[in-house]
């Protein structure tokens, strides 16, 4: 699917960048700040067969109120090698976090998102991909890490015909060291509508939150310290 989406009247002028928008607070906040640095933004979400596709509805609401010049949705088939509770029915999504990775974690979900972005850069022409990851408060998640992006950065630099011919594309990650709250107030700043947002990994097609979660209770702690009122619609049990 491919959304061509209104000019607006604070449209900015310079380079293009692709960012992913999953429809999440973060993701977000991440188009804003793209926004705000001056980029025409091509918004990229991925329809992978993840549990629910209320966070795609998200993202074109996002896209749409947050000047996106562009809004396009991949179709991917993760949903097909499971291994997550994201993608697979058959592994309940944990209310509580515990040790170690997470069975929300998706294998390889960032690499392949990066790598697909990394491509529509070049189509466009974009040196910029901006992907909202963060590793403070965050489910640990290893393709979050400031390591893992430094290395796809390097691979970036090495993987495509612009980057040989001395145009490389770079991954850009301004929340990385953000906490939730902080990543709150900056969208906020930025005139970011978080109610437009969803978060939960168990959302139903309304959108609305289940509010036990990893990711709902992530958000709801982020909201709680920055002061700032929770505008997610949670379901009733």
């Amino acid at each position: 699917m491919n959304d061509s989406l209104p000019d607006s009247s604070h449209e900015g002028s310079g380079e293009a960048a692709v960012v992913l928008l999953s429809g999440g607070l973060d993701s977000a906040t991440t188009l804003a700040i793209a926004r705000s640095r001056g980029y025409r933004c091509h918004a990229l979400s991925f329809d992978y067969g993840q549990r629910h596709r209320g966070e795609l509805a998200a993202a074109g609401r996002v896209a749409r109120a947050l000047g996106a010049v562009q809004h396009r949705v991949m179709c991917i088939g993760l949903g097909d090698l499971g291994g997550s509770a994201l993608t697979d029915r058959t592994i309940e999504v944990p209310e509580h976090g515990g040790p170690g990775i997470p069975v929300t974690y998706v294998p390889a979900r960032n690499t392949v998102f990066l790598s697909l972005a990394l491509a529509w850069a070049e189509v466009l022409g974009a040196r910029a991909v901006f992907i909202g990851v963060n590793a403070v408060d965050y489910s640990g998640y290893p393709d979050c890490r400031p390591e893992y992006i430094e290395a796809f950065n390097a691979l970036a630099a090495l993987a495509t015909k612009a980057a040989v011919e001395g145009a490389p594309t770079t991954i850009h990650t301004p929340l990385i060291h953000m906490s939730k709250a902080e990543i709150i107030r900056t969208g906020q700043r930025l005139g970011v509508d978080f109610a437009l947002t969803v978060s939960c990994y168990s959302a139903d097609e309304a959108g609305r939150a289940c509010g036990r979660c990893d990711a709902c209770r992530l958000r709801a702690a982020g909201f709680a310290a920055a002061g700032v009122p929770d505008p997610t619609p949670y379901r009733r049990s």
